[in-house]
């Protein structure tokens, strides 16, 4: 059953929901990139829940349903145990709050790695309950066929290289990647490769400085960075990790704020209260009817 309905905005906290604006598309972010440069970069972050995405989707061009949100909301050690199920979910509730960025949807590990056919039966199932414009799926010129069969469908696709966090138990762990001269080909490879099976953008995480902004210079296609470089044609970061919500945070990310610091505050206070008894007061309370 799809999971896309509209919120009751007379009833849900939700309320009240931004008034819907022309959400921006696929091509229209492709077209963003001219000759191989784009003027204004590019803004994307992950949202997870409907009051994430009503918050972000004014300042962003991109919102990202990533597979981090196994760690980021489930606690999970890894994205790896992230199902299907659980990037429809919490997609369609993306889309819900969204009404001007492009929504994507993170393919899940074992969703699309086995055939493209397998993978085009999980990406269509992902847009259809979802709402969502695109998927995101991570590998190189391996993953090029299925981008292929993919886009050539009518399902567009981001593209994911270099630090691939699905492949981590390949890679060893989440170091940077190209600092050798095979990895640095390997990556420049993997980048043209899905370009040219017809990814509409591409992320490039965790790579050192120089393969990234090369990467974006020969690219056609927009190029998201994380970890990468400020030369990218946009960036993306957890924004649980740019808020401040954790006490660790990667090296490559910027703390624009110390949430957890508010929260904490917050909840102090709250209990506080409560056990002084001075929480709920009048204004918090129902008097009989006179």
């Amino acid at each position: 059953m799809s999971t896309t309905f509209t919120i009751d905005t007379a009833t849900s906290r939700a309320n009240p929901t931004p008034a819907p604006m022309k959400r921006l598309t696929v091509p229209a972010i492709q077209r963003r990139k001219v000759e191989g440069a784009i003027a204004e970069p590019l803004v994307m972050l992950t949202a997870y829940t409907v009051r994430m995405a009503q918050l972000l989707d004014p300042h962003c061009d991109l919102l990202l349903v990533g597979d981090s949100l196994g760690q980021v909301v489930y606690g999970l050690p890894s994205t790896l145990p992230v199902t299907l199920d659980m990037m429809i979910a919490h997609g369609a509730a993306v889309v819900r709050g969204s009404y001007h960025a492009v929504v994507l949807v993170d393919m899940p590990f074992g969703s699309y790695e086995a055939s493209p056919e397998a993978a085009f039966a999980n990406a269509a199932r992902i847009l259809a309950e979802t709402g969502c414009a695109g998927v995101k799926l991570e590998g190189g010129a391996a993953m090029a066929p299925t981008i292929r069969f993919l886009t050539e469908r009518g399902i567009p696709v981001m593209a994911h290289v270099g630090l691939t966090p699905q492949a981590i138990n390949a890679l060893g762990g989440y170091g940077a990647r190209g600092r050798s001269q095979a990895e640095e080909a390997k990556i420049m490879a993997d980048a043209k490769a899905v370009a040219d099976a017809g990814a509409f953008a591409l992320v490039v995480e965790g790579v050192v400085e120089p393969i990234a902004r090369k990467i974006t210079e020969v690219s056609d296609v927009p190029v998201i960075g994380i970890g990468a470089s400020a030369a990218c044609d946009g960036q993306v970061l957890v924004a649980e990790d740019m808020l401040g919500l954790f006490e660790r945070t990667p090296r490559f990310v910027k703390r624009y704020d110390d949430m957890a610091a508010h929260v904490t505050g917050a909840v102090e206070r709250y209990a506080a209260e409560v056990r002084a008894r001075t929480f709920p007061g009048t204004e918090q309370t129902y008097a009989p009817k006179s």
